[in-house]
């Protein structure tokens, strides 16, 4: 298998979020991916998870939970050292580590909703590596509708006991401890009957599925998660109960702009590739960057992939300021990806029949890419999400 790792070219209007703290950051980052992660892609593809133990190492670096706050193992940083640590891994071409749902989602939550306790148990042990953990929503026949979810939580005495399963769980078979979305109620307002409860993966009745066999992204650690009879303590409950939606509703904005991120810097390696591809194949006696098909396609895709970066940025600019709009994360979640399915089809067909071997990484890339138009909420969801603003 080709090497994977590559630097994007430049973008035509210079970016201006980071400083030169960022940058420092982003060296060790890459320099992490290139030892760590890139010569392993083919062992993690065939096992369905990366080793327990990189997790640990990224741990050791400082490359876990670093917005969360210093006193409980994170670095207190800004949300743009996220945004470096997603693109690095895309540039990387990297779809097996699990690190920003943990970093990004599954603290923010306990953070931002748990109490002192918790947050004292947990962060410190995520920031490590110590803990790895998952975020439990999807079931099986429920897919984007969280109101509909059947997993219940019934409080006995002092304690949850939580039946149900879940699917497509990232991180769910090396996960320590997941955040479960539980049916705590029989509101008829649907979205008021949801909690989420924190729930170790060592209580009895809780198990794992193998993990699910992908069409791509085959490294990353996804499978079921079951819960039969779990009984956990009711101080084990994230925020009030009955107020999970209103919890996950005001986190979604951010998840969606993971997948943002992770798309726009996926297209930019997949077209950096497609370029240097171009170069150095030959047809009919000269590189195939040579004719003017090659050329018009690549200026027309370099000029989609920079301004969805420029819109991209822009909303990044607005969520530091937290004034981003839910409307308008949905659109980056809904545009970008859409984007990065055309950039990356466009580039295999210049790869031609090289792009449908699996050596080549844009073929991996075609293949892993998929997924984003799907989870955080599909795209469909994502227009409805924008159309009732209007």
């Amino acid at each position: 298998m080709q090497s994977a790792a590559i630097r994007p070219i430049p973008n035509m209007l210079e970016r201006n979020l980071f400083n030169e703290e960022h940058e420092a950051f982003r060296e060790t980052v890459r320099k992490f991916y290139e030892k760590e992660v890139v010569p392993n892609i083919e062992k993690y593809e065939k096992q369905q998870h990366v080793d327990r133990d990189l997790w640990n190492k990224a741990g050791d670096l400082g490359l876990l939970c670093t917005t969360m706050p210093e006193q409980y193992g994170g670095s207190g940083v800004d949300r743009l050292y996220s945004m470096i640590l997603i693109e690095e891994q895309a540039y990387a071409m990297d779809s097996s580590t699990g690190f920003s749902l943990h970093s990004d989602i599954v603290a923010n939550y306990i953070n931002n909703f748990g109490h002192e306790q918790q947050k004292q148990k947990w962060l410190p042990k995520m920031a490590s590596g110590e803990v790895v953990t998952a975020i439990a929503m999807t079931e099986p026949g429920t897919g984007s509708d969280l109101q509909a979810v059947r997993t219940s939580a019934v409080l006995d005495g002092d304690e949850y006991v939580i039946n149900g399963s879940k699917i497509f769980i990232t991180n769910g078979y090396l996960c320590d401890m997941a955040i479960v979305v539980c049916k705590t109620g029989n509101n008829e307002k649907g979205s008021a009957n949801l909690s989420l409860i924190i729930v170790e993966a060592d209580r009895v009745g809780f198990s794992k599925g193998k993990p699910l066999n992908k069409i791509g992204m085959k490294g990353q650690d996804t499978c079921e998660l079951f819960f039969d009879n779990v009984r956990v303590p009711k101080e084990n409950l994230l925020g009030m109960e009955g107020m999970g939606f209103m919890m996950l509703m005001k986190e979604l904005a951010w998840e969606r702009m993971l997948v943002a991120i992770i798309c726009q810097a996926g297209a930019e390696a997949a077209f950096a590739h497609t370029v240097q591809y171009t170069k150095d194949r030959k047809a009919f006696g000269k590189p195939i960057g040579s004719f003017q098909n090659t050329r018009f396609k690549l200026a027309e895709l370099r000029t989609e992939i920079d301004f969805c970066r420029t819109y991209l940025d822009r909303c990044m600019q607005l969520q530091l300021e937290e004034r981003l709009g839910i409307d308008a994360a949905a659109a980056a979640k809904y545009k970008i990806s859409d984007m990065f399915s055309k950039v990356v089809d466009d580039c295999l067909q210049l790869h031609g029949g090289y792009g449908y071997m699996l050596e080549y990484p844009i073929a991996r890339a075609y293949i892993d890419n998929r997924a984003n138009r799907i989870y955080a909420g599909t795209n469909e969801i994502m227009k409805e999400l924008i159309s009732r603003t209007l």
